[in-house]
């Protein structure tokens, strides 16, 4: 079914579209949970639910451990007063006893303790994470790698850009035409080039595909289009179709949009 469609296909967007339902369809085929909200602009996220479960959990411990302190200090506002109440639900401890500040500091220091231990649980598996990652870049690109160790760690503490200068910044330097006035020494570089003999024509085959394809990494993160490398691999009746539509684009000195177009997130 894959050859019927791709011989009908008159230029790369539809070839893309296809293997993209091709894809689709197999997932559903084999019940892969598949979502194509994030084809053009989603990004799932990565933090597991255990993580998030565990930083919800510090969240309220500080909360609770900020109101104890301050009925600790005396301050008996009715919210903390039932806040308090609350932490010491099941238990024989009332807040009209005459250790109750005994009490209360034992309740901070065991709370501080299970954020200690909570802590120590996603730092360990933030480490973990980290080595694992890095041990696969080494494998597959180990100039990135050194670069990410080289790299100082930056973290914003200022307040964010506002949109409107950023927006402003950039249109003027994009946006206004510009003249260039070419200098001398581009008539020395003509005159230096004028004997060079220009490259053969490039002419792409199925094979040049098929080896990009499979130096390619089968679940880097894709384009636009969503579309991960390992159906590349996969569907191999693809290869002829892409060289040809590949050859047409550059004989054209074109390429569609879908692969000129992507997204800039700014960072800090």
């Amino acid at each position: 079914m894959l050859v019927t469609y791709l011989e009908a296909s008159r230029d790369l967007c539809e070839t893309d579209s296809i293997l993209f339902g091709a894809a689709l369809a197999t997932c559903r085929i084999i019940g892969a949970k598949v979502s194509t909200a994030g084809r053009a602009t989603g990004h799932s996220s990565a933090i597991p639910a255990w993580r998030r479960r565990t930083e919800e959990r510090i969240a309220k411990a500080r909360a609770l451990i900020g109101r104890l302190i301050c009925f600790r200090s005396g301050n008996n506002r009715p919210r903390i007063v039932r806040t308090v109440r609350m932490a010491f639900a099941g238990t024989n401890v009332s807040l009209s006893q005459p250790d109750i500040t005994q009490k209360l500091t034992e309740r901070i220091d065991d709370l501080k303790q299970r954020i200690a231990a909570w802590g120590n649980r996603i730092r360990r598996y933030t480490e973990r994470s980290t080595r694992f990652n890095q041990k696969r870049l080494f494998q597959s690109d180990q100039k990135r790698l050194y670069e990410s160790l080289e790299r100082p760690m930056v973290s914003g503490t200022g307040p964010a850009p506002n949109q409107a200068d950023t927006v402003a910044f950039w249109r003027g330097l994009w946006s206004e035409p510009v003249n260039h006035s070419e200098g001398p020494w581009t008539e020395v570089v003509a005159s230096e080039c004028a004997g060079i003999t220009p490259m053969d024509p490039v002419i792409i085959t199925p094979d040049d595909v098929a080896e990009a394809v499979r130096r390619a990494p089968n679940w880097k993160s894709p384009g636009l289009d969503g579309l991960h490398h390992y159906w590349l691999k996969g569907f191999m009746v693809c290869h002829s179709v892409l060289a040809r539509q590949f050859q047409e684009a550059l004989n054209q000195k074109s390429l569609p949009s879908l692969f000129t177009t992507g997204i800039t997130h700014l960072g800090s």
